[in-house]
């Protein structure tokens, strides 16, 4: 098994990331509450978005349930979401899979083989045997579900697992099986832990922007100054901003001076 960090996925990654100067993962989840139209709305918001986007963003991550709502339909625009990104610029399914091994299998095949996206976001509950099937794919990126963004992460993700919080378990497991890891960026403390503990670890922080994220101690927590170890993902700011460049630009300019300091010290 190739080491995580010399999948292609970590190389596309890389590749859009030095073309774009940017560690910017832009999501793509359009709410009905936000979005006008119905489907049609939320896939025609998309496209302007990557559109307006692709010169700064390193990463797309539609989240699979934003698209399933709308059925059937829903996974064909899905498709479409998927097909409407640059080539050299890597799509990541955020669907947080988790199920026994010849589920997970069926998952990978649909996410990885049907879909075409390059990564995917899974979870970790049912152990080492059910993640092995998505590392099996060597050539794609699986992040693992280890700290999340919201407040009720601590009724599970704290609690002690033989003398550690759980989350640093999940991390551990996600290290074993040479996948990445998944921390909220409302938790830049939890994360700077788990880098203390994982130098090499690949870290996507989702949880910016209308969550309340901080991005500067975020990436000080997790920057290594590769540009696999600290995707930052925003989404609904710049999806329902005026003007979805500006934004965009903004947040890529913004992570960058981050990382460029925290590389300094």
């Amino acid at each position: 098994m190739r080491s995580v960090l010399d999948r292609n996925y970590f190389e596309k990654l890389r590749a859009a990331s030095a073309a774009r100067d940017s560690l910017l993962c832009v999501g793509l989840d359009p709410e009905p509450k936000n979005v006008s139209g119905g489907l049609d709305g939320a896939l025609d918001l998309c496209r302007r978005i990557i559109d307006a986007t692709s010169d700064v963003a390193c990463c797309y991550k539609p989240n699979a349930a934003f698209w399933e709502q709308y059925g059937p339909r829903g996974w064909e625009a899905l498709a479409t979401i998927r097909a409407a990104v640059p080539p050299d610029i890597p799509v990541m399914l955020d669907g947080k899979r988790a199920d026994v091994p010849n589920t997970m299998a069926a998952y990978a095949t649909a996410i990885f083989d049907a879909m075409k996206f390059d990564a995917a976001t899974v979870h970790a509950y049912h152990g080492a045997d059910s993640l092995a099937v998505f590392a099996s794919y060597d050539n794609k990126g699986t992040y693992v579900v280890c700290h999340t963004s919201n407040p009720g992460r601590a009724d599970l993700q704290h609690l002690s697992a033989a003398g550690e919080p759980m989350y640093m378990k999940v991390a551990e497991l996600a290290s074993r099986a040479n996948l990445a890891v998944v921390i909220g960026a409302t938790a830049p403390e939890e994360a700077s832990k788990v880098r203390a503990r994982f130098p090499k670890l690949p870290f996507l922080l989702p949880g910016i922007g209308r969550q309340g994220g901080d991005v500067e101690a975020s990436v000080r927590a997790a920057y290594t100054g590769d540009a696999a170890s600290c995707l930052i993902a925003v989404a609904g700011a710049i999806m329902y901003a005026a003007d979805h460049k500006k934004e965009a630009a903004m947040w890529r300019d913004r992570i960058s001076k981050a990382a460029e300091h925290a590389h300094q010290r």
